[in-house]
């Protein structure tokens, strides 16, 4: 081959670029999904550093914009062809450590109502710096023709600023990296240096994934419209911190944290400079969220406000794959759900995946790919068309999900059931309303975990109502609701709602969907507003109507299902002294459950 002259390679150069006439290497699809291309896979041969970007906010007051640690993982071709590729990014509070068992919680064994003793506050000590943050996700995508990137979030490893734990700047933070990823020359060498680098390699397609918080930090970036977030798939991810910490007004602690609030997730996430952090504590721990949070009362306000990412979904362009577990009791299913439905109703394209187990768990990688692929590669792979919802049955794997025609399955419907009175023992529930007048009181005591409550043959701190026994299987798909008229001997109480099926299983060979179908939470005295509660007068009734949380199971021939009426749920509200008194109307409660064929399907399963 003959070569070519140095004016020719010029004016080819100009025409075509320097990406068509160099690089050798291309990403490969097939089946529309981007395949391991084997000039990338060599990790010897892939190009790391470490820089800052500089965002437009100041958050640890030392009177300079904030600076953001990035690392960049990229293939050598990059550099030596001039390959342009889009980027996986991924953002943490996580990557430089974390107070690990350190973080005190609030004292939750104190009456409704009243203050909490003090928390013992707790701060990261650093062991070292970390200058290339994590190895996540580089695997998987640098070697099918990606670069990965990943940041601190602010106030935590290398990161300048302070953690706000869902406040604007986690947002901006991750804005101003992505604008960097599409040409903004705010890429810096130092933390505080004048050097500048720019992103060259990129072609300017951004797409961005992680679980939990590392979930919601894709949501939050998503919410501001930056150009060049394509795409995104959030894991689990906390969409309102609100529903994280309360639930329909009650103070409700996320599962296995019992005490944790938005402040100890602040210390236990704030690993960035020493020297900032009394600023940092005094500005935001100590003043934003300590008038902000309100333990006493649990009512939604505008600091919780400022923390839903519902709120800020106007700008949202970026195409969202969205996964979360229905059996997740720490961030819960409602929390992918509302976004979900948030954005079909904006016409972004979007698509949820749903397994049955606890916290975490990504779609298949698979699923992952294609989406990836169809938004940042830009190949037409139809991703987009076909069902918009994929659910994991209760016996598959994770990898084999099921696909339907969206969430809740469309096909079906509400159908009340009504009580009939049973306590202390169990009282049944069915399509008919009983003779009215019935009332049933239950006794708090947090002692009794609500597993055993359900399992017992005879208590007086739950209600318990049955259906008959399944002939058939009953799938439930959506969101259910209850409404529960009732009156306390005391200004406040707690009110929890299990659905459970029963027998109740236990043992090794018992699965996480066996038992607990759903569960709600909330705050009588919010019955009007969860804006403003107020205290109950003793002895007066009291409709309160809310959801609970969002599921799709299959109930099999064989069960009953149970609705389990208590008020303090021991792994989850604070817990009173024992002795509330809640006496529940069963005319004026009815609970709504969403059944893949409606009603008829109800009255032939309970045949």
């Amino acid at each position: 081959m003959k070569s070519i002259k140095p004016s020719l390679l010029f004016l080819l150069l100009l025409v075509f670029g320097t990406h068509n006439i160099l690089a050798q290497v291309k990403p490969i699809f097939e089946n529309g999904e981007a395949q391991i291309v084997p000039e990338l896979k060599d990790s010897a041969n892939w190009i790391r550093t470490d820089l800052w970007v500089e965002t437009d906010f100041d958050t640890d007051g030392d009177g300079k914009m904030d600076r953001m640690h990035v690392d960049v993982t990229r293939p050598l071709q990059t550099e030596t062809e001039g390959l342009k590729l889009p980027v996986i990014y991924a953002s943490s509070p996580y990557y430089a450590g974390t107070a690990g068992n350190a973080p005190i919680f609030w004292e939750v064994k104190h009456e409704l109502g009243e203050a909490a003793p003090p928390r013992n506050k707790t701060e990261i000590v650093r062991t070292g710096k970390r200058p290339i943050i994590s190895n996540s996700e580089i695997m998987q995508w640098v070697p099918r023709g990606y670069i990965v990137v990943h940041s601190s979030s602010p106030g935590t490893g290398l990161s300048q600023g302070s953690p706000t734990v869902g406040g604007d700047n986690e947002s901006l933070a991750s804005k101003a990296v992505i604008e960097w990823l599409t040409g903004k020359d705010n890429g810096y060498t130092t933390p505080d240096g004048n050097e500048k680098v720019m992103a060259f390699w990129s072609t300017g397609k951004v797409g961005m994934t992680g679980t939990s918080y590392n979930g919601t930090l894709p949501l939050a970036a998503a919410t501001t419209g930056v150009d060049g977030l394509e795409a995104i798939i959030p894991i689990a991810p906390n969409t309102s911190y609100y529903h994280y910490y309360r639930s329909n007004g009650l103070v409700r602690s996320p599962g296995g944290y019992l005490g944790e609030d938005i402040d100890v997730l602040y210390d236990f996430i704030h690993s960035g400079d020493e020297s900032k952090r009394p600023y940092n504590n005094k500005t935001v721990r100590d003043t934003e969220m300590a008038q902000g949070m309100d333990r006493i009362s649990g009512d939604y306000n505008d600091f919780w406000a400022g923390r839903d990412y519902l709120n800020d979904m106007e700008p949202m362009k970026a195409a969202l794959l969205m996964s979360h577990g229905f059996n997740d009791w720490n961030v819960m299913p409602e929390h992918s759900y509302r976004i979900y439905d948030a954005a079909r109703a904006k016409g972004i394209p979007a698509k949820i995946y749903y397994h049955q187990n606890g916290h975490g768990g990504p779609p298949p990688f698979s699923m992952m790919n294609r989406w990836f692929t169809r938004y940042l590669h830009g190949v037409e792979n139809g991703v987009e068309e076909g069902p918009k919802a994929y659910i994991v049955r209760e016996r598959d794997e994770q990898s084999n999900p099921t696909p339907y025609a969206d969430f809740p399955n469309p096909e079906a419907s509400d159908v009340n059931f009504y009580l009939k009175a049973g306590a202390p023992a169990a009282g049944s529930m069915g399509l008919e309303k009983e003779t009215p007048g019935k009332q049933e009181t239950l006794v708090d005591n947090y002692s009794f975990p609500g597993a055993a409550l359900a399992q017992a043959d005879y208590t007086e701190h739950r209600l318990l109502y049955l259906s008959p026994v399944l002939t058939e299987p009953l799938h439930i798909s959506g969101i259910p609701k209850i409404t529960v008229k009732l009156a306390s001997n005391k200004p406040a109480a707690n009110l929890s709602v299990w659905l459970v099926s029963l027998p109740w299983t236990e043992g090794r060979n018992a699965k996480i969907t066996d038992n607990i179908i759903t569960r709600g939470w909330a705050d009588p005295q919010n019955h009007a507003s969860i804006r403003k509660g107020e205290p109950l007068v003793p002895g007066k009734f009291y409709e309160v109507t809310f959801d609970l949380q969002p599921d799709d199971q299959i109930i099999p021939a064989g069960q009953q299902i149970g609705l389990m009426i208590f008020s303090s749920d021991a792994e989850f509200t604070l817990l009173p002294k024992p002795g509330t008194e809640l006496t529940v109307d069963l005319d004026g409660t009815v609970l709504t459950l969403p059944v893949v064929g409606g009603k008829g399907m109800v009255e032939k399963a309970v045949k």
